[in-house]
């Protein structure tokens, strides 16, 4: 082939460079396709320390990465030749509707990602219409966040507390301020070794050691911005100054059994979840006592590390209580497919923890803009390409998990 140097009006032709559009947040955040690409600009701009308090797990980290594992084995059986020019991505949860299969878990700590926190999330959850629980371990209190976000769907992660008495109170609290469901976790009697947290001396809120100051000095934007703001603390706590798991085997009730499922039950008249069940006979002890849904979840991995994996759990649970409870799933979930898979196997929705807090360090209310934004594309697209066009026809046979 003879070889000849390129004319210019040919050149020109090829040379499209993109117009810079809005400020910086908005284009880091548009060159993020996925929830791994906003983890990714979201190591780059928080504290190794912050990161990793949110990216990290209990011990060597294995139930995380099994939970990963687990919807990487995924397998899906599409049908073709179906009319997928309109799909509905919509499903009820404890009897009213969500425009995803979705919901926003409850994640401690959260203005310590950005100081938006809990207010930016839930103000997307409003817009996006999918429910946002807040957690007991949160930095916004729940009369504030119901202000945020008035229409939002909130729902009320609650921990047992030593003090029966501050417990209650938290319950009434959420009854008086509008929100519609408790989620009593119930994996945490101590708390798990997050060894990450511990190498890096994490504590609440962050003490300016040598490391942090060192620190400081290659991500300036994300102290100022903690410095220029109201402090950082706990809503729902007296103000603490140690490691979180100081506090949490300070704090929380080792001593909860069943019995306490049955009482909470009797005092909260809105729908009740139990989050944190690993097991059959456990579903089933949580269902007899009164819940109205369970979420099966191993924290994450940041409690025992080794635990159940919760994808392979997930269609045994659902045998047993599904006729009588709803059954949700959280642990691992990253991608719109990785909800699609879940919802296939049986369970009724998934929560995501990290997806939306890599957005909140990328980009605050932006950000978790942007990773709701993504995940809900990628849910449509993935129930489009399976041939289905409602999320009731995610049914057990379009999905299958590889040996």
């Amino acid at each position: 082939m003879e070889r000849r140097l390129p004319r210019w009006s040919e050149l020109r032709e090829l040379a499209r460079p993109r117009p810079l559009t809005g400020d910086s947040t908005d284009r880091r955040l548009a060159a993020a396709p996925t929830v791994t690409d906003l983890r990714e600009i979201a190591r780059r701009r928080a504290p190794r320390a912050v990161f990793d308090y949110t990216d990290g797990a209990a011990g060597a980290e294995i139930s995380l990465r099994r939970s990963r594992e687990a919807f990487e084995r995924v397998e899906f059986c599409p049908s073709v030749l179906r009319d997928v020019s309109a799909v509905d991505t919509s499903a009820r949860l404890l009897g009213a509707p969500s425009a995803l299969p979705l919901a926003f878990a409850p994640t401690g700590f959260t203005r310590l990602m950005h100081t938006e926190g809990e207010t930016a999330v839930g103000r997307v959850a409003e817009r996006v219409g999918i429910p946002y629980a807040l957690s007991t371990m949160g930095t916004t209190t729940l009369e504030d966040l119901a202000a945020a976000a008035p229409g939002a769907r909130k729902w009320f992660q609650l921990y047992l507390w030593k003090d029966r008495e501050a417990s209650a109170a938290l319950v009434e609290r959420a009854r008086a301020a509008g929100y519609e469901a408790l989620v009593l976790t119930v994996d945490t009697p101590v708390a798990g070794p997050r060894l990450r947290d511990v190498r890096n001396g994490f504590t609440i809120p962050p003490a300016l050691t040598l490391r942090t100051v060192a620190n400081a000095a290659v991500h300036p934007r994300w102290w100022v911005d903690l410095l220029t703001t109201p402090p950082l603390e706990f809503a729902s706590l007296r103000s603490w100054e140690g490691t979180v798991a100081e506090l949490v085997d300070r704090v929380f009730e080792p001593a909860a059994t069943i019995a306490d499922v049955r009482a909470l039950r009797e005092t909260w008249r809105g729908p009740l979840v139990v989050k944190g069940v690993q097991g059959v006979a456990d579903a089933r002890a949580v269902v007899d006592a009164g819940a109205d849904a369970v979420l099966v979840s191993n924290h994450g991995g940041r409690q025992l590390d080794r635990a159940p994996t919760p994808l392979e759990q997930l269609p045994a649970i659902v045998q047993a209580v599904g006729d009588r409870a709803e059954v949700y799933l959280d642990g691992g979930v990253l991608d719109g497919a990785d909800v699609v898979a879940a919802v296939a196997m049986g369970a009724r929705a998934c929560l995501v923890g990290r997806a939306y807090l890599y957005g909140l360090m990328a980009g605050g209310e932006r950000g978790v803009q942007r990773a709701a934004d993504i995940l809900a594309k990628e849910v449509a697209r993935t129930m489009q390409l399976l041939g289905v066009t409602s999320v009731a026809e995610l049914t057990p046979d379009r999905v299958r998990l590889r040996s």
